[in-house]
C-alpha cells in the first residue's frame, strides 16, 4: 500500500513538473507575439501601454488660441518626416506609417471639409477604401474564405508617399491656470498630396484627411527617425520631433469668428509674411507679459562692476571742494597781486603826474 502511495506521489510530481515544461514554450511564444510588432509603427496592446497617447487638453482652460500651420517637407528642417521616401527595412516616413495604420484599421481618418476645419467626430469618419478611390490609389480586392469582408491588397510602389510633400497641423496654444504653465499642443494633422494634373507641370495641393493626433502619437513614439545630417543614429522618435518643436511651419490660418484664412485678407505675399510675423510676435509677447515684470529676476552686480560705479561717484563728488579751494587760491593770489600792485600804481601815478607839472612850470 505504501508503495502505491509513493508511486502515486512520484507520478503526480512528475506530472506537475512536466506540465510547465510543455506549457512554458507556448506561454513564451504568446508573450513574444504580444511584444513583437508586425511592422514598423504597428504596436501591440503591451507596446501601446508603454507608449501612451498624448493627454487631451483640460476643458476649463482660461485662455487658448488655435493656430493652423503648413509644414513643407522639401525644407531640410522637416526632412525627418519625408525620408526615406520608400521603406527601407523598418525605416519609413510618416505618411507610409499613417497609410499602414489606416489599412490595418489601427487609427480612424476624418474627412477634410472645404472650410478647412477639422471635425473629429464619428459622423465625419471616412473609410480607407474611400480614400483609395478618391485619390486614385491602385489596389486589388481579394476575398478570403475565413473572412466575410474582402481584403485590400496594395503594392508598396503604389503608396503615394513621395507625393505627400506637406502637412497641415493644428496647434493649440494654452495657459493652464492650475499648473501655471504656458505651452502648445498639436491636436490634428492632415497629409497634403502634391499632384500634377494632366497636361500641366504645376502641382496642385490636395488635402487628404484629418487624423486625431492623440490616436497617432503612440505610434509616432514607437518610430525612430534620423533628424540630423551629422549624427546618423536614430536616437529620437517622431513624437520627440513634434514635442520639441523641431519642425518649421508657416501660419496659414487662425481660428476666428469669420473663419477666414490669411489668404483671404492678405492681398500680397509681403502682407502675408507681415501678418505671420505679427501673430508669432503676439504669442511671444503674451508669454513675456504673462507673469508681469515684478517677478522677473534682476541682474546681480558683481564686485568688479560695483567698484567702477563707486569710483565714478567719488570722481563726481570731487569737483565741489576742488572748485572751492581753487576759488580761495584765486582770491588770495588776487589780494597778493593787488597789494604788490598798489605801490606800483601810486608811483606810476606820481611819475605820470610829474612830467605834467614840469611841463606846466616850463610854460610859466
Amino acid at each position: 500500500m505504501k508503495k502505491h502511495i509513493v508511486l502515486f506521489c512520484m507520478a503526480w510530481m512528475l506530472l506537475m513538473v512536466g506540465v510547465p515544461a510543455v506549457a512554458q514554450p507556448n506561454a513564451r511564444r504568446t508573450q513574444q507575439e504580444s511584444t513583437t510588432t508586425s511592422g514598423s509603427g504597428e504596436l501591440s496592446a503591451r507596446a501601446l501601454a508603454r507608449y501612451p497617447r498624448t493627454n487631451a487638453l483640460p476643458d476649463d482652460l482660461i485662455w487658448t488660441r488655435e493656430i493652423y500651420r503648413t509644414i513643407d517637407l522639401t525644407d531640410g528642417v522637416n526632412g525627418a518626416l519625408y525620408y526615406p521616401v520608400e521603406p527601407i527595412g523598418d525605416r519609413m516616413n510618416m505618411f507610409s506609417l499613417i497609410f499602414k495604420l489606416l489599412g490595418s484599421k489601427k487609427i480612424p481618418a476624418y474627412e477634410y471639409q472645404l472650410d478647412g476645419v477639422e471635425r473629429l467626430t464619428p459622423s465625419a469618419e471616412v473609410s480607407f477604401k474611400d480614400i483609395l478611390d478618391r485619390f486614385d490609389i491602385y489596389y486589388q480586392e481579394k476575398k478570403l474564405r475565413n473572412r466575410q469582408d474582402s481584403v485590400l491588397i496594395i503594392d508598396p510602389s503604389d503608396v503615394p508617399s513621395a507625393d505627400v510633400l506637406s502637412y497641415f497641423i493644428k496647434e493649440v496654444w494654452y495657459f493652464d491656470q492650475r499648473t501655471s504653465t504656458y505651452g502648445s499642443m498639436i491636436t490634428a494633422i492632415c497629409p497634403v498630396m502634391h499632384r500634377s494634373e494632366a497636361f500641366s507641370t504645376d502641382r496642385v495641393k490636395l488635402p487628404m484627411f484629418w487624423i486625431n493626433y492623440q490616436d497617432l502619437s503612440p505610434y509616432l513614439a514607437g518610430t525612430r527617425v534620423m533628424a540630423s545630417d551629422v549624427n546618423h543614429t536614430m536616437n529620437r522618435s517622431m513624437e520627440d520631433f513634434f514635442t520639441a518643436k523641431q519642425y518649421k511651419g508657416d501660419i496659414y490660418k487662425t481660428t476666428n469668428l469669420q473663419n477666414l484664412s490669411l489668404a483671404h485678407y492678405c492681398e500680397t505675399d509681403s502682407a502675408m509674411v507681415k501678418e505671420q510675423n505679427r501673430i508669432e510676435s503676439e504669442l511671444i509677447q503674451f508669454e513675456n507679459n504673462l507673469y508681469g515684470n515684478d517677478l522677473k529676476e534682476k541682474p546681480i552686480e558683481t564686485a568688479a562692476e560695483a567698484e567702477p560705479s563707486k569710483k565714478t561717484e567719488t570722481v563726481a563728488a570731487e569737483p565741489a571742494p576742488a572748485k572751492a579751494a581753487q576759488a580761495r587760491q584765486t582770491t588770495t593770489n588776487s589780494k597778493k597781486k593787488g597789494a604788490s600792485a598798489s605801490p606800483r600804481s601810486s608811483s606810476s601815478s606820481s611819475s605820470a603826474g610829474a612830467p605834467k607839472a614840469s611841463v606846466r612850470r616850463e610854460r610859466r
